[in-house]
């Protein structure tokens, strides 16, 4: 058997995927607690000893590629010269490389912002602002604010390139690393994030992975390749575009409801289907990544019923409001608990439907009327996603839901709110084996396999669908 091992090293499980290249399919799993606060070899040893068991021992594999989201994922700040600009832009490359945004700034940093930079100690920070040729003076200002301050993440600058030379030196002379790559917003309403993303994942896979303590077990695997959401999201892109003469599912979503956060990834270009509809602002990115850090189904689960309104809540799970509230209160204080019975069943249920369709309705754009001196103007904000042709769900939440179709077509528009410009008539898809994250590592070697392999891990669900 030529043979892959597929690893994730997360903030909860490490988890392991062996799979056959040949016949390209999964062969056996195993995960373990992470261990990386300590030392990451206990759990990953322990998960390849539950993999040598299920296989009668372990086989030479071909590849040992692994993604990371442990130690609280890569976390990143941005700053730009406008908000609406190029501090969206750099937002937009930060979450494609599969980054937890932790701030986000804009034009000049004051003494303040410098505080709050520091406070929030991320691990690496994307510097950007104006376009090649244009604005110049506040990308070189926040430089020198940055190489003063006390920050001793790595910098990736992705501004102006007239100055991005200038800014380099600066934080190079005090003594900071910086790599400079292709300004995320090169013309003004022209987004170029691809270079971003591959210098954030350079730098993610050499002094991240160190800072996390991944690299205490490099001998177990060749190389983490990226963040574990940028692998769901490489994934994604496999399964949309197709790969080794197998023709992709199309333009497509793809949902992950987790304790922390709700992420959603979508693969199109989203431009307007309405005749008369003008696009308004950035062009959106191709391959897209939210993340809603207020709809972690634990970490978050009182701010899900905020949000979506305690009676909703109540009312999807079958129960009273004062139940409700007490047992999302006790899920809330203990973050690691799973479902203990019908009514815990069910308040995991309303809070996962919640957050699928809270998230999508962020995720994907609008609709406005826009009055012009020539009179209103439809305008489309974000993306459009009415045609997708495909809703995935992946993540424990649905894949061990009994009714996973019930929770999934919450993702679908319903007619409420009509600018909403979410999923039509997609077809609902459940990532059964969590194998998105398995097929975006794989894809970079074997993406033929990787396209099956993801494949074979789709089971499209029907309403009357129990799964299992």
């Amino acid at each position: 058997m030529s043979a892959a091992l597929l690893i994730d090293f997360g903030s909860t499980f490490t988890k392991l995927r062996a799979v056959d290249l040949d016949a390209c399919r999964i062969v056996a799993t195993a995960q373990a607690p992470s261990t990386v606060t300590s030392d990451v070899n206990l759990g990953l040893d322990a998960a390849l000893a539950g993999l040598a068991v299920e296989l009668g021992g372990l086989p030479g594999f071909r590849y040992r590629l692994a993604s990371s989201s442990a130690a609280g994922g890569l976390r990143m700040a941005t700053v730009g010269l406008v908000r609406e600009l190029t501090a969206e832009a750099a937002r937009q490359a930060a979450l494609g490389a599969g980054a937890k945004l932790v701030g986000s700034f804009a034009y000049r940093l004051t003494a303040s912002d410098l505080r709050r930079l520091a406070d929030l100690a991320p691990d690496l920070l994307l510097l950007c602002g104006g376009t090649d040729g244009g604005n110049s003076d506040v990308i070189l200002h926040n430089a020198r604010a940055l190489a003063a301050s006390n920050l001793g993440c790595p910098f990736v600058v992705a501004g102006n390139r007239e100055a991005a030379d200038e800014v380099a030196q600066s934080l190079a002379a005090a003594g900071k690393l910086a790599l400079v790559t292709d300004n995320v917003m090169p013309e003004l309403n022209v987004l170029s994030i691809e270079p971003a993303r591959k210098a954030i994942r350079e730098l993610f896979m050499a002094r991240i992975v160190t800072a996390k303590g991944i690299d205490r077990a490099q001998a177990k695997f060749d190389r983490v390749l990226m963040p574990t959401p940028a692998a769901v999201l490489e994934g994604a892109r496999l399964l949309a575009e197709g790969a080794g003469g197998e023709r992709g599912l199309g333009d497509l979503m793809v949902i992950d409801p987790g304790g922390a956060t709700t992420d959603v990834h979508s693969i199109g270009k989203g431009e307007p289907a309405e005749p008369g509809v003008l696009p308004y602002g950035l062009p959106e990115p191709y391959a897209k990544r939210t993340v809603e850090g207020d709809l972690g189904m634990r970490h978050n689960a009182l701010t899900i019923v905020e949000v979506a309104g305690l009676e909703s809540i109540a009312r999807d799970a079958g129960l009273g409001a004062a139940r409700t509230r007490e047992l999302v209160e006790e899920l809330a204080r203990d973050v690691g608990r799973l479902p203990r019975d019908d009514e815990e069943r069910a308040i995991d249920r309303a809070l996962a439907g919640a957050a699928v369709r809270i998230a999508v309705a962020r995720h994907a754009g609008r609709i406005e009327t826009v009055y012009t001196a020539q009179g209103p103007v439809r305008v489309q904000r974000g993306k459009d996603l009415t045609r997708l042709n495909a809703v995935i769900g992946t993540g424990g939440v649905l894949a061990a839901a009994p009714e996973p179709h019930a929770l999934l077509s919450a993702a679908l528009a319903d007619g409420r709110d009509p600018s909403s410009l979410a999923p039509r008539a997609a077809a609902l898809w459940l990532d059964r084996d969590y194998l998105l994250y398995a097929a975006g590592l794989l894809a970079e070697c074997e993406p033929a396999a990787a396209f099956a392999l993801a494949r074979s891990s789709l089971v499209q669900l029907e309403e009357e669908n129990a799964h299992g």
